[in-house]
Parts: C-alpha cells; structure tokens; sequence
C-alpha cells in the first residue's frame, strides 16, 4: 500500500520513522518537530497502542479532545490534523478516505482595523472644531 517512490523506511521505532520521512521529504526542522510531537501525544492519549491498531474513532475521538477540552486554536487543530494525515499516508502506508471528510474548525473572522474614507469622514464632521482640526493633522 506504500507509494512506489518513497523508500522503505530503515527505522525501527514509530517515532524515528517519522523524523526520517520527514527528512527524506525535506520539511523544515520545526515542522519536524511539531509533527513529532503531536504523533507522541496521540500515541500517549490512547494508552500507547500503535497508530496502525487504531483508526477512525480513535482519530476522532483525539481531534475532538482537542478541541473540546484542551480548546486549542484552529490553526492548532489544523496542525494536529496534519501530523496524524502525515503519519498514516507517509510513514504508515495507510490511505484514510473518510479522514479528509472530517471537519476542520473555522478561523475567526477578522475585523478590519483600517476605516474607509467615508468612515473617517464621518467620524472627523463627528468631532468638535479643535479636536477635529487636531485629528485632521494626524
């Protein structure tokens, strides 16, 4: 089930395995180091069961802690679902389908910290005589 073109990994532990595959694809060293970290932490939460003993629920059920208790950020949320994509289709072997229907969370919308020239015009005619002069100036 492995692609053709990667290599057969040489390490023997699950961790190491990752690294190396990393390394072979050239991911930045933090990167490295992120993905690593959250394989670690998945593989602890479930009582230290290998990843390919587990699947669907147990990824779930991971993502929804992470969301639910530990209440991280979307893009937090989007990184841990990246590591657990990373270590199934790259260093597994494993293709997961229904793993790409799972929900990611939205970024909160941003508000825009500039005002448009109508709205700066408005709050200027808002403003008394000296303070508007004043405000002008800036």
């Amino acid at each position: 089930m492995k692609p053709a073109s990667l290599p057969v990994l040489r390490a023997i532990r699950l961790l190491d395995q990752v690294r190396e595959r990393i390394r072979y694809k050239h991911y930045s060293l933090r990167t490295e180091q992120a993905y690593v970290q959250w394989v670690r932490m998945f593989v602890k939460w479930h009582g230290l069961r290998h990843p390919r003993d587990m699947g669907q629920p147990e990824i779930e059920s991971f993502l929804a802690m992470l969301a639910n208790e530990r209440q991280v950020a979307a893009a937090t949320h989007n990184q841990a679902l990246s590591a657990l994509l990373f270590l199934y289709r790259e260093v597994l072997g494993m293709d997961l389908p229904w793993l790409d229907g799972v929900q990611r969370p939205r970024t909160p919308k941003r508000i825009p910290s500039v005002l448009k020239v109508a709205e700066v015009a408005a709050l200027l005619s808002a403003l008394p005589t000296d303070m508007a002069l004043l405000a002008r100036l800036l």
